[in-house]
């Protein structure tokens, strides 16, 4: 699904360069679910906005769904985020004078899918994620959580080859966050290929696989079952006399 080889991104403030991303290489099989966590400043964010197409490398390959988008022109790239992925942000993005429904049709109007295709769409994504009482609400009408699951509606709604999500949960109270996981664990077990950002080591335990960034360079890449298995091995050591 996804193949990066020697990511580098290098910002330049004109008096000094900074490295953001250090010659990373980053793959992850389709329907993977895979938590990218490390302090502010480490290299995730900026990872993510560049699978996201948001970014350009300064070098490396990046290949997302056999599609090489290193090279690819503006256009292009646009074509990419409106097809191929899905985005999820800790500030929902809503449109805040228009309903659940229309918010979620967004990406399908700029892909120009006709009015009945956008609506049967939409409304079977925001089913998914237990809002289909809500599709008249606007923004201002709903809870945090319910507004984070229009978003995932939206991101779903273009049937996208993965789903980025940066702090999705960043903005929600301990309940909504429990049900925002759900959701995601349960949209995983349905295929969904799902990349989280997070802070939050809470967040990241829900995931299959946790990478932990330091300094632009990946310095920790785990299993979620060969955490598990540690987390055993340790537990059996100490109670063994």
């Amino acid at each position: 699904m996804i193949d990066i080889q020697g990511l580098t991104k290098i910002y330049d403030t004109g008096s000094i360069q900074v490295e953001a991303l250090r010659a990373v290489d980053f793959h992850v099989e389709e329907g993977d679910f895979v938590a990218i966590i490390g302090a502010s400043g480490s290299g995730k964010s900026t990872l993510m906005n560049i699978i996201g197409c948001l970014d350009r490398p300064t070098s490396g390959r990046y290949v997302l769904d056999g599609v090489d988008v290193s090279s690819l022109n503006d256009g292009e790239l646009a074509a990419i985020r409106n097809q191929k992925i899905g985005f999820v942000f800790q500030s929902f993005n809503l449109l805040a004078r228009v309903n659940a429904i229309k918010n979620v049709e967004l990406p399908l109007i700029y892909g120009r899918v006709s009015r009945a295709e956008r609506h049967q769409r939409a409304m079977e994504a925001l089913e998914r994620v237990g809002l289909s009482d809500r599709i008249d609400h606007k923004p201002n009408e709903l809870s945090g959580g319910q507004k984070q699951r229009v978003a995932i509606a939206r991101a779903l709604v273009t049937r996208p080859a993965i789903i980025l999500a940066d702090e999705p949960t960043g903005n929600l109270d301990s309940h909504s966050t429990e049900e925002i996981m759900e959701i995601f664990k349960r949209l995983n077990e349905e295929g969904v290929t799902l990349i989280i950002v997070t802070h939050e080591h809470e967040i990241a335990d829900n995931a299959k696989r946790i990478i932990t960034f330091k300094d632009g360079c990946i310095v920790k890449d785990e299993r979620k079952m060969a955490l598990e298995k540690t987390l055993v091995r340790d537990l059996n050591a100490e109670v063994t006399p």
